[in-house]
C-alpha cells in the first residue's frame, strides 16, 4: 500500500484518529447497556420501582428535642460568722537575749563543764582556765599590799609624833593605795579564769575544747534565753496606721502550718526608715510550744479589721467574669445566677456584702458550665464538704 504524502497524509492521519475514537465509544456503549438492563430487571424482580431509595438510606424527620439532663452539683449553706482581714509578713523568731561569751583573760582551757543544748543559770561555771599563773600573781600582790599596809600604819604613828614630814607620809600613803589596787586587779584576773553564764538560758554553741589556748576577745560560748521569742518585721507606713501595742498576732510555723501560737505587738518604732519607707514592728510570741525553736521561719498575721456578723460562703463558690464576681444558688431544682459584692476573706471563706441572704444555698462544685435557669441535681452534702479546702488568711479589697 502506498501512503499519500503532504496534505493528503495529514488528512489521512486525522481520519484514522476519528475512526479509532468512534470505535472505542461504540465498545463502551455496548458493554454498559446489559448492566443497566440487569439493574432495572433486579429492581423489578424485587417488587421495587426503578430509582427507589432503600429504606436504610432514607432521612428520617428529626424528633422533637428532649429536655436536658440535670447537672449534678454540690451545695453549701450560707453561714454567718466572724471574718477578719490581716496584714501578713514573714520573719524568723529569735531570742531577745542572745549573746556571745568572750574570753577576758589569757590562758589554757583546763575544763569545759557544759555542752550545746544544756540549760544554764546565771553565774553557772561554763569552763575553767588554768589558774596557776593567776594565783601566783595574786599572792605576790597580796604580800606587797600587806607590806604597804604596815608601812602606812607605821607612818601614821610617826607623823603623829612629828617625826616624819608630810611629804614622806603622802608617799607611803600612795604606795599603800597602789598595792591595794594591784591586789584587786590580780584577784579580778584570777576570777576571769572562771567562765560563767551571763544570764539564765540555753547554751546554743560551744567554740572551745580542753587544752586550747585562748586570748582576751576570743568567742567561747553562745547563750540564749528562749523566753521571750520575738520577730522583727518591717511594714509600709500605711499598714502601720491604726496598729497599736498589744494587738493580737497569729504566728504560724512555715515548716508545719498546723503549729500556731498566739502573739502580740510589743513595740512599734516611732520613726520611719527614710531609705525604705518602712516601720519596724516587734512581735512577741506568747507561751510558745517546744517545737517553736529560735530561728524558726514563721508567718505573722496581724488583725487589721474584723466583721463579727458577716455572710460567709466557701471560696469555691465564687466565679469571675472580667472584674465582676458571681455565684449560683439552688432554687428548687434550678440554678440561679447571682452577681455578688465581696468583702473580707479568711481561711477559705469569703464575705458576701451584697447579693445573698441568709438561708440560701450556694453551689460549690459543678457550677463551671452552668447557665442561669439550668436544671440541677443536688449531691449529698458530705461531698460538698469534702470538696472544700482550707486556705490561709487574705484580705480582698
Amino acid at each position: 500500500m502506498r501512503f499519500p504524502s503532504g496534505r493528503k497524509r495529514l488528512y489521512f492521519i486525522i481520519f484514522l484518529v476519528v475512526l479509532t475514537a468512534g470505535a472505542v465509544a461504540g465498545y463502551f456503549a455496548i458493554t454498559s447497556r446489559p448492566a443497566a438492563g440487569t439493574k432495572a430487571q433486579s429492581g423489578q424482580a424485587s417488587g421495587k420501582p426503578a430509582g427507589a431509595v432503600p429504606a436504610s438510606q432514607k432521612t428520617e424527620s428529626p424528633a422533637a428535642p428532649q429536655g436536658k439532663a440535670a447537672v449534678p452539683v454540690s451545695v453549701a449553706a450560707i453561714q454567718e460568722g466572724e471574718v477578719s482581714s490581716y496584714i501578713t509578713s514573714t520573719a524568723n523568731l529569735v531570742p531577745e537575749n542572745d549573746v556571745k561569751v568572750l574570753a577576758e583573760s589569757e590562758g589554757k582551757v583546763a575544763e569545759v563543764r557544759v555542752e550545746e543544748g544544756d540549760r544554764v543559770v546565771k553565774g553557772q561555771i561554763l569552763a575553767q582556765l588554768d589558774q596557776g599563773d593567776a594565783e601566783i600573781t595574786l599572792k605576790k600582790a597580796q604580800v606587797k599590799a600587806s607590806n604597804a599596809k604596815l608601812n602606812f600604819d607605821r607612818a601614821g604613828k610617826v607623823l603623829a609624833e612629828n617625826l616624819m614630814s608630810r611629804e614622806q607620809y603622802d608617799k607611803v600613803s600612795t604606795e599603800n593605795e597602789v598595792a591595794r589596787q594591784e591586789e584587786a586587779e590580780a584577784a579580778w584576773r584570777l576570777e576571769k579564769t572562771t567562765i560563767r553564764a551571763p544570764f539564765s538560758g540555753h547554751l546554743t554553741e560551744r567554740m572551745i575544747r580542753p587544752g586550747q589556748h585562748i586570748r582576751p576577745g576570743d568567742v567561747l560560748f553562745s547563750v540564749a534565753d528562749f523566753d521571750p521569742l520575738i520577730a522583727r518585721i518591717y511594714l509600709p507606713e500605711k499598714d502601720v496606721l491604726g496598729l497599736s501595742e498589744g494587738r493580737t498576732v497569729r504566728i504560724t510555723l512555715k515548716a508545719n502550718e498546723a503549729t500556731q501560737v498566739k502573739g502580740r505587738i510589743r513595740q512599734i518604732s516611732p520613726v520611719v526608715d527614710p531609705a525604705t519607707g518602712t516601720v519596724k514592728v516587734t512581735v512577741e510570741a506568747v507561751a510558745p510550744p517546744a517545737e517553736l525553736r529560735p530561728g524558726a521561719f514563721v508567718t505573722l498575721a496581724i488583725v487589721r479589721e474584723t466583721h463579727p456578723k458577716a455572710l460567709l460562703v466557701p471560696r469555691e463558690a465564687i466565679l469571675w467574669e472580667m472584674q465582676d464576681s458571681y455565684l449560683f444558688i439552688v432554687d428548687g431544682e434550678v440554678a440561679r445566677r447571682r452577681p455578688v459584692s465581696l468583702g473580707l476573706e479568711e481561711e477559705g471563706n469569703v464575705e458576701i456584702v451584697r447579693g445573698l441572704t441568709a438561708g440560701e444555698r450556694v453551689i460549690v462544685a459543678g457550677q463551671g458550665g452552668l447557665k442561669d435557669g439550668a436544671s440541677v441535681k443536688v449531691l449529698p452534702s458530705a461531698q460538698a464538704s469534702d470538696s472544700r479546702t482550707s486556705r490561709g488568711p487574705q484580705a480582698r479589697g
